[in-house]
């Protein structure tokens, strides 16, 4: 059973998208082009889980066909993890399923299998979870209603590059936050497997201005086919240099 690379869009923000296009149509669009699109949305102290901007949390990562997780700010280390292991097993899961459909029926997926044989498939789940390649852009809102969160959201990129530095299958990860200064949104960490040098993007993240989530979700989008379109050309040089 073979697995392509699999690529999560990790959105970390406090849910108050007040600029440009609907981000939850933004996610579906995501979804389409083989991107899931998880969401941790963090609350202050004195916040409550039902505020009407955490909804839209909740609304992005469903259309992204992604996982979401509501939290204090300093639960947010643990979440991030979390979040990227449950999301790559439900894509795994997914992925299994499929399998299963071709092989067994159109109406078989592992929940109908017997215990034994769906506990030997979620070993499967578990080991291509350890190494399947792995693509991560993580995108961080960085607009005025951040200000006090970002101190916890670097502790828990730390925590996240020390778990998917365990992992056997390779990672190449990437950093965005919104609003940028002049585009939807701005770079501060290229797409690399060096997630131990993440530490040095901290002194870049700095809050201020509105939060333009539905369009920083259409660009991070294209960052994921611009390196598609980078690795083709890099290939087409080669075959015309041979």
């Amino acid at each position: 059973m073979e697995m392509g690379t699999l690529k999560q869009i990790l959105l970390i923000t406090d849910g108050c998208s007040n600029q440009g296009e609907d981000p939850v149509a933004v996610a579906a669009l995501a979804y389409e082009q083989g991107l899931t699109v998880n969401v941790i949305g963090i609350l202050d102290d004195t916040e409550s889980r039902e505020t009407s901007s955490l909804k839209e949390v909740e609304g992005i990562a469903a259309s992204g066909g992604g996982m979401s997780q509501i939290v204090y700010k300093e639960a947010l280390p643990e979440t991030v993890q979390m979040v990227t292991k449950q999301a790559m097993t439900q894509t795994l899961q997914g992925f299994v399923n499929s399998e299963l459909r071709q092989i067994l029926g159109s109406k078989q997926t592992m929940e109908d299998l017997p215990p034994k044989e769906r506990g030997e498939i979620m070993e499967v789940v578990e080991e291509l979870g350890e190494t399947c390649d792995l693509e991560v852009l993580v995108l961080i809102d960085t607009s005025a209603s951040m200000t006090n969160k970002l101190p916890m959201v670097k502790e828990s990129l730390l925590d996240l590059s020390i778990s998917l530095n365990a992992r056997i299958g390779k990672n190449r990860f990437a950093m965005y936050t919104f609003p940028g200064k002049k585009k939807a949104i701005e770079r501060i960490f290229n797409w690399s497997p060096k997630l131990e040098d993440v530490s040095t993007v901290f002194p870049k993240l700095t809050s201020g201005g509105v939060t333009p989530t539905g369009p920083a979700l259409r660009e991070a989008i294209y960052q994921f086919g611009k390196k598609r379109l980078l690795r083709g050309i890099r290939s087409n040089d080669f075959m015309e240099e041979a």
